[in-house]
């Protein structure tokens, strides 16, 4: 009797199985997301493997920080330019090119007024 109602259930739980799979469903999924998405994927993927150049063409006191800045955006607006605090000075850094050739390139126009300015990798955040 008990082995009668094991292949019952056995038999059972085969058919119901094979039951559900027939009425599986198979389709596809389509995302339609902004192209824009993609390009900014890949640039921060590209970002983070590239080791960028900046320029500093200024390092002392806050004041004089700030004032080298403005006198950099007056002359120069091609180049993102950023006040960094480094103990104990203030750092005007420009730029954050790709390669070293284009770095060189932005320092032959910025040596022309800021002659003690030079390239240099910046640290990589631990992250």
């Amino acid at each position: 009797m008990i082995n009668h109602k094991i292949k019952f259930s056995g038999i059972a739980i085969a058919f119901f199985s094979f039951t559900i799979m027939g009425f599986a469903q198979n389709g596809t999924v389509n995302i339609d997301q902004d192209s824009d998405i993609d390009k900014l994927l890949e640039y921060k993927k590209d970002v983070k493997t590239v080791n960028l150049f900046k320029i500093q063409v200024y390092s002392g006191t806050r004041s004089g920080a700030e004032t080298s800045k403005q006198n950099f955006l007056n002359s120069f607006n091609e180049w993102p330019v950023s006040m960094e605090f480094d103990s104990p000075n203030t750092k005007i850094w420009v730029g954050n090119f790709r390669s070293r050739l284009e770095a060189d390139k932005a320092l032959l126009k910025i040596k022309k007024k800021y002659n003690n300015a030079f390239i240099f990798e910046p640290k990589k955040d631990k992250k």
